[in-house]
């Protein structure tokens, strides 16, 4: 019975690890070009990839416990018997205790923070986002064609009429154009 539960636990493990691998494929479009616009970066998701690829396989190949050992047949082919039956016995008696992982509560903190700040940039990009795509808009309204005089577009852009009465006050009509 405990067998039967332990195997079934990790065939669902093994099952589990295969639709999460599934949907993580599905989901991020690997082809994207954020992913192939920087060499570097396109290096480190290819070496992620390949990462996961082979964690995937070594899950699927140790989802399943081990084979016994045939001793009996290791006795036969081997001429000391002594070494075997100390390797049997070795064997039969050693039960090792779990490993269990335990999360630092410095490196959890630590995460966290960084989690957190993540989430503020995120914020700062998503209104960055926000205002730009609204500059956009705003310029796209307001392109200048022939019909459009100086005085229109000194009212759409006042900015930059103000920088342009500047310089010509200033007398610094070259500034933008030539090295001081």
């Amino acid at each position: 019975r405990i067998q039967s539960i332990a195997a079934s636990t990790m065939s669902f493990t093994g099952t589990a690890s295969r639709v999460a691998r599934r949907l993580a494929h599905r989901n991020i479009e690997w082809s994207s070009p954020i992913f192939k616009g920087d060499p570097e970066l396109s290096a480190a998701v290819s070496a992620f990839r390949a990462w996961t690829a082979n964690a995937g396989a070594m899950a699927e190949q140790y989802a399943a416990p081990p084979t016994p050992i045939d001793f009996v047949a290791a006795k036969d082919s081997v001429r000391d018997k002594a070494l075997v039956e100390g390797l049997e016995e070795l064997y039969t008696s050693n039960k090792p205790a779990a490993e269990t992982y335990e999360w630092s509560a410095e490196d959890r903190a630590d995460k966290e923070k960084q989690i957190e700040d993540a989430k503020g940039r995120l914020a700062f990009t998503q209104e960055m986002i926000e205002d730009t795509e609204k500059e956009l808009a705003f310029m796209q309204g307001n392109k200048t064609n022939r019909d459009i005089s100086g005085a229109d577009i000194m009212e759409m852009y006042p900015d930059i009429a103000e920088e342009v009465e500047k310089e010509i006050e200033e007398r610094e009509w070259f500034k933008d154009t030539l090295g001081k």
